[in-house]
């Protein structure tokens, strides 16, 4: 997708910088494949605000995505691309041969009449998921399973690409694009490519009212706030605020928070790069 800049005729379009839906091939979805989706506004069950800043919002559909690819060895030919408000990356509508539809996750490069096929032996193309026991050395993959039959969890965003480095005995060696290395099994699928509309992160909003189509709503900064609602709160003046911190007191900065004894620490060969 191509970006594309407004001509400054309100404030709003002054900075606005929007991406164009080229690859977009379709607006309407497919009803059989959507889900209602309630709102919380931030709230719990007994009605108390938990998470500030959420709420409004246009109203949403959940798609229903085929994270698994778990149609092995039947092909399916790629209907439509299409947007999905519930995520940054675009997904492709499915039409498989023995008549069933799914969507998918769309990785950067698949078109409209593009073949797709999951399971093993299947060939080395964008779109095709395998175990990793399968693909090339120095693949580049996405939607990443940790345990076999799970479905994809890792790398599902807008752009983002994982790379196969290394297989041993039964784990694979993927590089994530955190710069985390890690261990994977490698019974675990992955789907070839690079996932679809790389230009999401170079947007604009242009305006506070884009957000709140999105369900945010205004953010105060901690130090402007009163004690009772922040520990960096209260103070005469521009107080400095002490030590940066959330609202329950931990630290925001430099505090590590992962369990020194998590079970997934193991396979963690290289930690992210800060």
């Amino acid at each position: 997708m191509a970006l594309r800049k407004f001509k400054p005729t309100t404030p709003g379009q002054r900075h606005k910088v929007a991406i164009t839906f080229e690859e977009i091939t379709k607006s309407s979805p497919l009803k059989s494949l959507l889900l209602k989706q309630k709102k919380s506004g931030g709230r719990n069950d007994t009605g108390k605000m938990t998470i500030e800043n959420i709420g409004g919002g246009h109203k949403r559909r959940y798609r229903l995505i085929d994270f698994k690819r778990n149609k092995f060895s039947i092909p399916a030919k790629v209907a439509s691309i299409e947007y999905d408000p519930n995520r940054t990356a675009n997904i492709a509508l499915l039409n498989y041969v023995d008549g069933e539809k799914r969507y998918m996750l769309a990785p950067d490069g698949l078109s409209v009449g593009s073949e797709v096929i999951s399971g093993k032996g299947s060939p080395i193309s964008v779109g095709n998921a395998l175990p990793l026991s399968e693909l090339p050395l120095g693949t580049i993959i996405h939607n990443i399973e940790l345990k076999p039959g799970q479905g994809g969890i890792l790398v599902r965003s807008a752009g983002a690409y994982a790379q196969l480095m290394a297989r041993d005995g039964k784990y694979a060696t993927v590089k994530l694009a955190s710069g985390e290395i890690r261990r994977i099994l490698v019974t675990c699928l992955a789907t070839i490519g690079s996932v679809s509309n790389q230009q999401h992160q170079l947007q604009i909003s242009g305006k506070a009212g884009r957000s709140r189509w999105k369900g945010r709503r205004p953010n105060v900064r901690a130090t402007v706030k009163n004690p009772v609602d922040h520990p960096m709160g209260g103070g005469e003046g521009k107080h400095s605020g002490g030590l940066p911190r959330n609202k329950n007191g931990v630290p925001a900065k430099g505090f590590k928070t992962r369990n020194k004894k998590k079970h997934s620490n193991k396979y963690i060969i290289e930690r992210r790069k800060k």
